[in-house]
């Protein structure tokens, strides 16, 4: 009832909300994509998506359409693999960033790790920017972490805003300098504050640095300060800091799947994890 290349372009469209992005990523044309959605739409006799000239959203059915459109691929391939006789099997390294900790992702790699049995997984958990330091030194196999959205290195997963967040009832002295909770260099999310900050002639201070996501909320729910953080990843017990407060906007950021730039023994179960996050994407931004 549901072709498997309508629901990947589906899913592309879901985790990205662009046609435009999606077809990108899957090196279609555009009028592609298009014909893609609105045929699955015409056989789920459902409208999946909510879309004018300024935006895409998914429609209550579009949400409902997601579980099943992942469940269906899964078993495709699943079958694809067990009729050709392919398994992915070696040691695979792979990189995810502070910004997973509390996402599905674990869910995502559980899925992987049972689908693919011989493939030996190897978790490293880092700054973005470390992780795509030891990429290009060869440590690393296939990384999923954040990039400047001006950066056109790896595929992408989701566009997302990042946005100031603190605790609920943290107030502002506009007469003092910004408290601020930050990675520690390499981080993409701390140069990209900074940047803001700089740029608005805002004077601040670090209250805390921690390479650990948990360190930072912990020091962002006690009200020490304020943190730059993805819109769609925003902790349990941090809020949005109101436009009240004057901070400066923040710039967008990608998070994107990048692979090791040369070929490796990992490349097939690299490629399938891949393929795994890519049409799940869409959970991470749900925790």
């Amino acid at each position: 009832m549901y072709d498997p290349s309508q629901l990947r372009t589906f899913l592309a469209v879901a985790q990205t909300l662009s046609f435009t992005q999606a077809a990108r990523r899957l090196g279609l044309r555009q009028s592609t994509v298009s014909q893609h959605v609105r045929r699955l739409e015409d056989a789920a006799g459902r409208q999946l998506f909510s879309r004018d000239t300024h935006s895409v959203e998914l429609t209550e059915d579009g949400e409902a359409m997601l579980g099943f459109a992942r469940r269906i691929l899964d078993v495709h391939e699943q079958a694809a693999a067990f009729f050709t006789g392919t398994r992915v099997r070696g040691r695979l390294r792979f990189g995810a960033s502070e910004d997973f900790v509390l996402t599905r992702l674990p869910e995502i790699l559980e899925g992987f790790r049972h689908d693919h049995p011989e493939v030996d997984l190897e978790l490293t958990v880092e700054l973005s920017g470390t992780l795509h330091e030891r990429l290009a030194a060869g440590k690393l196999d296939l990384v999923l972490a954040k990039r400047r959205a001006e950066d056109p290195l790896g595929e992408l997963v989701w566009q997302d805003d990042l946005v100031w967040i603190g605790a609920e009832r943290l107030r502002l002295d506009p007469a003092r300098p910004v408290p601020l909770i930050v990675y520690p260099p390499p981080g993409i999310t701390r140069a990209l504050a900074l940047e803001a900050l700089e740029r608005q002639g805002r004077d601040w201070r670090i209250v805390c640095t921690s390479g650990s996501l948990n360190g930072l909320i912990a020091a962002a729910r006690a009200g020490l300060g304020v943190m730059a953080h993805s819109r769609g990843l925003i902790p349990p017990g941090l809020f949005r800091v109101p436009d009240r407060a004057g901070l400066p906007e923040l710039d967008r950021v990608d998070f994107v799947l990048v692979h090791s730039p040369a070929r490796t023994p990992a490349q097939s179960a690299a490629d399938a994890l891949s393929a795994a996050i890519l049409t799940s994407g869409a959970r991470l931004r749900r925790p």
